[in-house]
């Protein structure tokens, strides 16, 4: 009898997972559990924010890339005005990780688009995604795979170099020298650029014959940046000077002087804060960030600084990567080490919930529930080494553990995971434990059902999956509505989808069921929005 009573260990069943519920219209996912096809434009936006690089469990990097790009394609066909305009949205509002997938989907239009697809993505959509040189340079690269170089074309890339103020675009031309195959001389003999006046004149000839302009003063970046190449036996002092004066960016320094930490001291006092942060595990290395060091307290001070985290449109996966890097002091692809400062590691984790949109507390009692199952546990978000959707996924729960005064979080495969997870923890400690939970089946059922048999009142489930769910009894948005009945409570769920596949367990029909993209930086606020109650 004991044996009998153990089987289910206590689940609820409904109708098994392998199998289509009656009277929905549901797809199988890539285990062969049966789930709904996510909304076509929701499936572009997970394509923009999670990009496909390291593939999923199922898929390969290059399958996944091929299965997004095509279902692109045919949006792209069907209302590509609107496909421009979500490129635009994201991209403005900096919620992907990577700009790539949507320079990708702004090249597609400029190429597959109708008419006014193509006028909409080479006029504003150009200006506003492609903000730097080098995004410009891949944008190209992108773009001669969907056509060819046309007028409006030329033309587009004529008008983002002529709208540019001489100043900013001589800054990207020494930032940006040459980049996936292109440079700017490449471009400008191209789109052939007109000069409104003479700095500009001066500019472009210093790009495309390498004539060093002589007096403009908007220009001295490119005199500074020449002047640098032929100082390489100058003294260090005089070299610092010219960085300093000059306000020379890391690109502009020849390598030979990178090892010198005053030249790095020079480069800290005007650095952008997404190339401070890319750069903490060198400045580290050369001897410049030391416990208690004045440059120490300088970058402290900057990645506390919530405003100017989000003006720099610095992304939360930029910030876990770099923590994860200079943590582990060692890089995942070089033979560099270094020795972490303490206070540095301390600073990255807080900047990482700062670079999240501000979310106000919901007052919802949440329940996050944590897919921890074997297809988590493989691939890569943003091609960052070591993040896998399972790290990333808790990860992404402690904003909301840290930011809602009701918030638990449980994880699971095909059966309850024990993983107690606290506001006063750090980040790293959370996901150190993460990575050494088993991997196994699949059943995104569970967290219903565990609150159900714990008699939990909630409000909003909040499920982290890659939504490839197959092994449970009930469907997960079976158990909701169970749950809902059985409680009496109008519970909602959250599905937030780790990779980019055209997957979801939410019923697109239920009202009280959302799908948001996994690293959106927006995410927090879009659960936390969802989550509140209605007003009386």
């Amino acid at each position: 009898m004991e044996l009998f009573r153990k089987i289910f260990r206590g689940r609820a069943s409904g109708t098994s997972q392998l199998a289509a519920q009656a009277g929905r219209d549901q797809v199988t996912n890539s285990a062969g559990g049966f789930v709904y096809a996510l909304e076509p434009m929701d499936r572009v936006d997970r394509f923009l924010i999670l990009g496909s690089e390291g593939g999923t469990y199922y898929a390969t990097e290059r399958a996944l890339t091929l299965e997004g790009a095509l279902h692109l394609a045919t949006m792209v066909r069907e209302n590509g005005m609107a496909v421009v305009e979500r490129v635009i949205a994201i991209s403005e509002a900096a919620r992907a990780p990577k700009v790539a997938p949507a320079i990708f989907a702004l090249a597609m239009c400029a190429g597959f688009g109708d008419e006014a697809t193509r006028r909409l993505a080479l006029g504003r959509g150009l200006q506003a995604v492609c903000r730097t040189g080098s995004h410009l340079l891949l944008f190209a690269s992108y773009v001669e795979q969907f056509r060819g170089w046309g007028r409006g074309l030329r033309s587009a890339v004529r008008a983002w170099y002529e709208n540019k103020p001489v100043g900013q675009l001589a800054y990207q031309f020494v930032k940006y020298q040459n980049r996936f195959g292109f440079t700017h001389r490449d471009l400008m003999r191209l789109a052939h650029p007109v000069a409104s006046d003479e700095a500009r004149a001066a500019l472009y000839a210093w790009v495309v014959r390498g004539t060093v302009p002589a007096d403009a003063p908007e220009l001295g970046l490119v005199r500074a940046f020449e002047a640098a190449k032929g100082l390489a036996d100058a003294d260090l002092e005089s070299f610092v000077a010219l960085v300093r004066d000059a306000k020379l960016p890391r690109e502009a320094i020849p390598s030979a002087w990178l090892r010198e930490p005053d030249v790095w001291e020079a480069l800290l006092e005007t650095m952008p804060l997404t190339a401070l942060i890319r750069n903490l595990a060198t400045m580290t290395r050369v001897g410049l960030l030391t416990p208690k060091s004045a440059a120490t307290r300088l970058v402290i001070e900057r990645l506390h600084d919530a405003e100017r985290l989000c003006k720099a449109r610095v992304h939360p996966i930029a910030v876990l990567s770099a923590l994860e890097t200079y943590r582990a002091g060692r890089g995942a692809r070089g033979s560099g080490t270094w020795k972490p400062v303490d206070e540095v590691v301390e600073a990255l984790d807080d900047a990482f919930y700062s670079a999240f949109s501000a979310a106000e507390p919901s007052g919802a009692r949440t329940l996050i529930g944590l897919d921890v199952s074997g297809s988590m546990s493989t691939g890569t978000l943003a091609g960052v080494p070591g993040l896998t959707p399972r790290v990333a996924a808790v990860a992404m729960a402690m904003t909301h553990v840290r930011s809602e005064a009701h918030a638990d979080v449980m994880a699971f495969s095909d059966r309850f995971v024990p993983l107690a997870v606290s506001r006063t923890e750090r980040l790293g400690e959370v996901m150190r434990r993460t990575e050494n939970l088993p991997f196994e089946r699949t059943d995104c059922a569970l967290p219903m059902l565990y609150a159900l048999e714990r008699r939990l009142a909630i409000d909003t489930f909040v499920v982290y999956t890659d939504n490839e769910t197959w092994a449970g009894t009930i469907h997960p948005d079976e158990a909701l509505r169970r749950y809902r009945e059985r409680t009496g409570l109008w519970a909602k769920l959250v599905v937030v989808g780790m990779t980019s596949t055209g997957f979801t367990i939410a019923d697109p029909n239920d009202p009280g069921m959302l799908d948001v993209v996994g690293f959106d930086a927006a995410a927090p606020a879009l659960v936390a929005d969802f989550s509140k109650p209605a007003a009386a």
